[in-house]
């Protein structure tokens, strides 16, 4: 009946007005949501730590298949079902590690043998510092009687200690590489039917239309990146071999498959790589000052590449601010290892990428994709 009333004698709800809120209560609610994202956030690094075993390798999985679709892709262009491609994908995967292993392992292997004669060799070469280091030993030894420590320690070390480590650690290695495999053939051959999965959970047209954004513009990040990166490496490794056997570096191209492989590792493996140089420079070299060539050539390199090579080759697509690349880097080695080192900047383009979608007025740090 009420429909056939006129509009005149319907009585409207009476508005609420509430009164405004003091600035005590603002500061409070606007209080309690920071706790409950900082909550969430801490929940998250919680379960990342603890799921490292199975989340690990899973990740890894995810960032090598975005690596491999574009191969995939171009194996389904010559008709091939996606079983098929992804199998081929993964196994030119394992034959490119197996071929940079052999590269590695067999020199690394020879180097090991002569580790008792390269010790007596720098301790020879570290003679000449044998006064700065008495001065400090002389030093922590007054130290240690002021505070009542205990002049010495002694420490045993058990033999079996190593064979049990490795006993334990070969399953979970193995297991974990299990894993990895078995995600990266998934992954790679499912991607088609996983996007239209999640994309059948927006209803909302909008929704769904931003959510194919986020992953193709995922998939063109983290893709680019890699393959750009690792082409990149792989001349670094080139020219750093080729410049340290200028110098007369023994196992010259050793080094610069090892370099080209710590160079994924922003930052901190270029520092790494330079450490491993001073040593096989004290090895390699009569004076201590050319102990330092190694490094210096290396790090001449590596700054051209940083600085001229990997600007050129990527482009403004993948320019990032270096604060965040050092904090993601920092917190994915803290997280889970070399790993979580390698993951790193795809985990960072991964989550630009979603964030600039959802919040488009903020600056992430890429360029909107109307300048890429």
């Amino acid at each position: 009946m009420e429909a056939f009333m006129p509009a005149q004698s319907r009585k409207k709800p009476p508005v609420v007005r509430l009164p405004p809120k003091s600035n005590l209560e603002l500061v409070l609610t606007r209080g309690a949501q920071i706790a409950i994202i900082f909550i969430a956030l801490l929940a998250v690094i919680f379960i990342l730590q603890a799921g490292r075993f199975l989340l690990a390798p899973f990740a890894l999985a995810i960032v090598v298949g975005l690596m491999m679709g574009p191969v995939a892709n171009k194996l389904e262009s010559w008709r091939l079902p996606p079983t098929v491609s992804a199998a081929i994908s993964v196994l030119l995967f394992i034959f490119i590690i197996i071929v940079v292993g052999a590269a590695v392992v067999a020199p690394l292997a020879s180097w090991s043998e002569r580790i008792p004669q390269l010790w007596g060799e720098l301790q020879l070469k570290l003679s000449s510092l044998r006064e700065p280091l008495e001065t400090v030993r002389n030093l922590q030894k007054e130290l240690q009687s002021v505070t009542g420590a205990s002049e010495g320690m002694t420490v045993n070390v058990d033999e079996e200690t190593a064979v049990e480590s490795v006993a334990v650690l070969a399953p979970t290695l193995l297991a974990q590489l299990l894993i990895f495999l078995a995600s990266l053939y998934f992954f790679v051959a499912t991607r088609h039917q996983t996007r239209a999965a999640i994309l059948t959970i927006f209803i909302d047209r909008r929704l769904r239309w931003r959510a194919a954004h986020i992953f193709r513009e995922v998939e063109d990040l983290v893709s680019g990146y890699l393959l750009a990166i690792t082409l990149i490496n792989i001349g670094l490794a080139i020219a750093v071999g080729l410049g340290l056997l200028m110098i007369g570096v023994p196992s010259a191209l050793l080094w610069g498959a090892l370099a080209g492989i710590l160079n994924f590792v922003i930052y901190i493996g270029p520092a790494i790589m330079a450490v491993i140089l001073f040593g096989v420079g004290l090895m390699s070299f009569d004076t201590f000052a050319g102990a330092f060539l190694p490094p210096l050539v290396y790090l001449t390199i590596n700054a051209i590449e940083a600085q001229f090579v990997t600007p050129t080759v990527i482009g403004r697509q993948m320019t990032m601010n270096p604060f965040l690349v050092f904090l993601a880097v920092a917190f994915w080695l803290w997280l889970w290892g070399p790993v979580g080192g390698f993951i790193a900047i795809p985990a960072l383009l991964i989550f630009i990428a979603i964030a600039r979608n959802l919040m488009p007025g903020i600056n992430w740090g890429l360029p909107p994709e109307s300048e890429r």
